[in-house]
């Protein structure tokens, strides 16, 4: 408890003022030790939310942690005193919404809604769906999401809507890999790059995973980057499971940002990192721990901030 005090103070100290005011933060040296002592709990949270109610998708969410922590805070400008529109500040959408824990943890360990309530995950009546939903009004989602393809039009959108209202913030958007075998994503990236949608910064978890096995078993996305490139994006890649490279590669799309390009990156993940046995393998795709794959898994995952 003294280390969640010490930590939640330490972030609060850093953050508050930036946050209520909706203003651009950015510590000029990431503290990457205590963002990595944060991932850490955010990969507990996310265990324990699916053991509890035995249901959810744990291989996606671990592999992404870094990816949220490093958005949330560090690079996204953005207020838990939550509105939908968002003026002044930058905006995220989840795309493949089956990453739900991973980012319901990390809106609660922002300071969006209490930490307890993950404990209420895909129960009944619960705020926390399955996957994100609008009508639960949950502080930090903007739009449902689960049915993949979607994303990266809905982005798309709103940065266009940015653009209309003189607002200079940018437009993130999260994918997956077995997402770009959806056609949608193609006719929004056409899109997107014809008509210089340049506040936009698209990534793809490229974990090489989907639910029914390896994604170049499935349907194979070949020369991922060569495609994006093709359709006229700059197009940048990174290792999502080091949290200094996250940082640094979310901070170089930054500064392509505004140039007459969409800005995607390659964000090259393993499925299940953090926990040994869920390591590089689908079966975790969608599939809960039992108890004695939990008790495995946390003494992995040392508790950090506190648990809910």
């Amino acid at each position: 408890m003294q280390r969640f005090r010490k930590f939640k103070n330490y972030f609060i100290h850093k953050y508050k003022n930036q946050y209520l005011r909706a203003k651009p933060f950015y510590m000029s040296q990431p503290d990457i030790p205590q963002l990595n002592k944060l991932a850490t709990q955010i990969r507990r949270d996310i265990v324990r939310m699916v053991h509890a109610c035995q249901s959810g998708h744990p291989g996606g969410s671990l592999g992404c942690t870094d990816f949220f922590v490093a958005l949330y805070f560090h690079h996204l400008q953005h207020n838990p005193k939550f509105n939908m529109d968002a003026k002044g500040e930058d905006l995220f959408f989840l795309s493949n919404g089956h990453i739900s824990p991973v980012w319901y943890a990390t809106l609660a360990r922002a300071g969006y809604f209490e930490v307890n309530e993950l404990a209420t995950f895909r129960f009944l009546n619960t705020r926390l769906q399955g996957h994100p939903a609008t009508h639960e009004h949950l502080p930090g989602v903007r739009v449902a999401s689960g049915s993949l393809g979607q994303g990266l039009s809905v982005a798309i959108g709103a940065a266009q809507v940015k653009k209309l209202n003189q607002d200079n913030h940018l437009v993130y958007v999260l994918m997956g890999d077995g997402e770009q075998q959806e056609g949608q994503i193609w006719e929004a990236a056409m899109y997107a790059a014809h008509n210089k949608v340049d506040n936009l910064i698209a990534t793809i978890d490229y974990n090489g995973q989907q639910i029914d096995g390896p994604v170049e078993k499935i349907v194979s996305l070949q020369n991922l980057k060569a495609k994006w490139e093709s359709f006229g994006w700059t197009v940048l890649e990174f290792n999502g499971n080091a949290m200094d490279e996250v940082i640094n590669g979310i901070s170089l799309a930054k500064s392509l940002a505004h140039k007459g390009k969409p800005v995607l990156n390659l964000m090259k993940t393993e499925m299940g990192f953090g926990v040994d046995y869920m390591m590089g393998s689908h079966k975790w795709h969608g599939v809960a721990p039992n108890d004695e794959e939990l008790a495995k898994a946390l003494a992995q995952l040392p508790e950090t901030v506190g648990d809910y």
